[in-house]
């Protein structure tokens, strides 16, 4: 009997007795382990050898994860320093304490992320607490990292899998294959069995001299097993926001771009947002340095917000009584919310001409210092949207919010009563989440007041609103955490599989 070389050394190697694994037959006949595996699925084929597999699972840590081995978790240091700056009898302030920990860079956010996750202490405007009655030592990702690293195995599947959603160890699917001869096989084998010369390439030469007719070639194993495979997809939450774009559109809005950097004026003054509110902190918000105020405001647009806020506007109005300073609303920070956007369009700063009835709208980055959770980070994408005509009413703000959710198939909205510095009526939207049942609030929403239109030249009802498009997902897809689409603890199984679907 004749066959290929790879399958006359495979098949001399194996053995009638016990199954041998690939990487065995690979050493004895100097063949790679994928030669072999092929040469083994040919004779399996021609009943000579009986093919086993066995699936195992092998973690191997990444190299952010050996490092945290070494140094310790992110969060652990966090709960180290902070109990050395005397967090665990008082609030201390953040920053302190995350020098102290020598921290920098993205292991600050996973260090804030896992914090307050694990029972070490609370993070609240600023401030961070250490509780003095956690125990580092009983972190169970600490001490799987540990084992890892010792080569030591881990039982614990939730373990492994948070620990891979934390890209600090790899899980990998392996298939250990074994061959053993059968009745067949040894027959051949004590009949003799010889082998032939097969070509595995077809080249250039072989064409021009005429050699391919007479050459015997190898066949292909078309089921032979292949290196997986995962393409890039555009992220989910990209393509919630280009559905949310298409809806609008077809709504009849326009879109309005603008910087992320911007000036408290257009921030929070053109909202009739008061300079001594507490939203206006240095805690709750990100300041720039450097620069640290933008050069100039359109004086003519500064003396009439000035003036709503110490005044009020028309017969009734009153303003706040409280101070107002040029300087501090020159002061540049990321934007909070993107209505400062709306702020721009509304008096006319974004070089577009407005006039009603107009629709506009973004879907953007805010930026904000939240406590962080399931459902708050750093940073967001908000859903903005006004409409300036003449007599709007909160039904109309209402049926706007019917119509566009429903185009998601998202039916089941309640509204509650609120209050904002910039519109008056206000109301919060609710929308159910589809695994929990829990109502989940999903936006905010008014209709401006007086106060912030009449400084800004406006003539005309102006409804609006900011929507969370994290929010929005979590009611078409399910998730639970903003934390499984956003930043470094993010579940990169659901980003591969999940879709919109509308």
């Amino acid at each position: 009997m004749k066959l290929p070389a790879q399958q006359v050394a495979v098949l001399e190697a194996a053995s009638a007795d016990d199954p041998r694994r690939i990487e065995d037959l690979a050493a004895d006949t100097e063949y790679p382990p994928e030669t072999v595996a092929g040469a083994a699925f040919e004779l399996e084929d021609a009943g000579l050898v009986a093919v086993t597999e066995e699936t195992t699972d092998e973690v191997e840590l990444t190299d952010e994860g050996r490092e945290y081995a070494a140094e310790g978790l992110p969060e652990v240091r966090l709960y180290e320093a902070a109990l050395e700056q005397g967090a665990d009898e008082d609030a201390v302030q953040m920053g302190r304490v995350i020098g102290a920990s020598g921290l920098e860079g993205p292991q600050v956010d996973i260090a804030l992320s896992n914090y307050a996750r694990k029972g070490y202490g609370s993070i609240d405007s600023g401030e961070l607490t250490a509780d003095p009655d956690a125990d580092p030592d009983s972190d169970p990702e600490a001490a799987a990292l540990t084992s890892l690293a010792d080569g030591e195995s881990v039982a614990d599947s939730d373990v492994l899998g948070q620990l891979e959603r934390r890209d600090l160890a790899v899980v990998r699917e392996r298939t250990a294959r074994s061959v053993q001869l059968t009745e067949a096989g040894v027959t051949e084998l004590m009949a003799g069995v010889e082998a032939s010369e097969q070509v595995g390439e077809l080249t250039p030469e072989m064409l021009a001299s005429g050699e391919w007719r007479d050459a015997d070639f190898a066949e292909y194993n078309v089921e032979a097993d292949a290196a997986e495979y995962q393409g890039g997809k555009v992220h989910v939450l990209r393509q919630a926001a280009e559905r949310v774009k298409e809806v609008l559109v077809g709504m009849g809005f326009q879109e309005m771009e603008g910087p992320h950097v911007d000036a408290d004026f257009y921030i929070n003054d053109c909202l009739f947002m008061p300079q001594d509110h507490p939203a206006r902190n240095h805690w709750d918000r990100f300041a720039l340095s450097n620069p640290e105020k933008i050069g100039d405001l359109p004086a003519d647009l500064v003396e009439r917000v000035e003036r709503a806020h110490r005044e009020g506007v028309g017969d009734d109005g009153d303003g706040y009584h409280s101070p107002w300073d040029e300087d501090f609303a020159r002061a540049l920070a990321l934007r909070g919310h993107t209505t400062s956007l709306t702020a721009r369009y509304l008096s006319g700063m974004a070089d577009e001409e407005v006039e009603a009835p107009a629709r506009y709208f973004s879907v953007e980055k805010a930026y904000r210092n939240d406590t962080l959770d399931a459902t708050h980070l750093l940073e967001f994408f908000q859903i903005e949207g006004w409409v300036l005509a003449d007599d709007l009413s909160v039904r109309d703000l209402m049926g706007t919010f019917r119509e566009f959710y429903g185009e998601f198939g998202i039916h089941d909205l309640q509204f509650k009563p609120t209050y904002n510095p910039y519109t008056e009526p206000s109301f919060e939207l609710f929308g159910r989440h589809p695994e929990t049942g829990e109502l989940i609030e999903i936006g905010n929403s008014g209709i401006f007041r007086p106060e912030m239109l009449e400084p800004l030249d406006v003539e005309g009802d102006v409804m609006a609103w900011g929507l969370a498009l994290e929010r929005l997902l979590m009611l078409m897809t399910g998730f639970e955490d903003i934390r499984d689409v956003h930043g470094t603890l993010c579940d990169l199984d659901f980003l591969r599989d999940a879709e919109v679907v509308y």
